[in-house]
């Protein structure tokens, strides 16, 4: 049977990209924990990182068994919390400050977050909505929904929706008019609605194309750094959007959305819960972390 330590190891390595990082974060020495690793791999009978001397990263069968894992030590992190008690029922008050990227803050959380509110009378929250980054040791902000896991490896990731994937979106009428794209190189001849992470504009757009990653160039006259602004573009049928499926759940279930090629699998987005550290982890974001749990994932 494998051990939990060893469990929280792999799923360290994994958002950390880095083995001796994830050692440390877990207070663990590089030797064991390479070995914890080995152990894991000896047991299940696989290769789950791709080692070179520079990079580390999830081999095929590691990125298949990490929603699973993932899922597996939530329900022990929630077993362990009603064990000791953890879970009475606690009067929360004071303010919490919350950074969320600005589509999924004023649209999927909006109505979540003001019935944790309602639920908790004494906690006031105050949200910061911005698509970039906020340095959670400079500004004044408690809790970061996050898209990918921190670099920092004294930074707490709380896993809300390990499993979430960009996707190739465009609505009905822009299908209509234009189609959709036949194969990978017919992609850079639609309208591509780019969204920057800061000053970059991007050129190609990453999916895994039968079995394979490939960066597919993309072209057109629509960019912004505010997601938002972007799905507003494609839902006006201007063209197509690389975006988080829990960005644009709601908007597939209605039709107004349509996910182009699911055969062509996006690049993997985990939500995360993030604070700056373990002190950090007050019964506030606790209590929030397990608010959002069950309502994102059944987006």
């Amino acid at each position: 049977m494998s051990r939990i330590a060893d469990l929280e190891l792999l799923a360290r390595t994994a958002d950390l990209g880095s083995l001796t990082a994830a050692a440390k974060a877990l207070d663990m020495s590089p030797a064991g924990a390479s070995a914890a690793i080995k152990r894991l791999e000896a047991q299940w009978g696989v290769a789950l990182f791709v080692r070179s001397t520079r990079s580390l990263r999830l081999s095929a069968e590691g990125e298949r068994l990490m929603p699973h894992l993932r899922q597996a030590l939530e329900a022990l992190a929630q077993a362990r919390a009603v064990a000791t008690g953890a879970r009475r029922s606690t009067v929360l008050q004071g303010e919490l400050q919350l950074a969320l990227p600005s589509d999924l803050g004023r649209n999927l959380l909006q109505p979540h977050l003001e019935a944790f509110q309602q639920r908790h009378p004494k906690l006031a929250l105050r949200l910061l909505l911005s698509d970039r980054n906020t340095d959670l040791m400079r500004a004044p902000v408690d809790i970061a929904l996050r898209y990918g896991a921190p670099s920092d490896s004294a930074q707490v990731a709380l896993p809300l929706v390990p499993d979430n994937r960009r996707l190739l979106v465009a609505s009905p009428a822009y299908i209509a008019r234009l189609g959709i794209p036949a194969s990978p190189a017919e992609l850079s001849q639609h309208e591509a609605l780019r969204f920057m992470l800061g000053d970059e504009l991007p050129k190609t757009w990453r999916l895994q194309i039968g079995g394979e990653w490939q960066d597919l160039p993309v072209t057109g006259r629509h960019s912004a750094n505010d997601g938002e602004m972007v799905k507003r573009w494609a839902l006006a049928g201007i063209g197509i959007a690389y975006k988080s499926k829990l960005d644009v759940s709601a908007e597939l279930r209605s039709g107004q959305l349509v996910h182009l090629h699911p055969d062509w699998l996006g690049e993997p987005s985990p939500l995360y819960l993030v604070v700056p550290g373990r002190r950090q982890l007050t019964p506030a974001a606790r209590a929030l972390r397990d608010w959002l749990l069950p309502r994102l994932n059944g987006t």
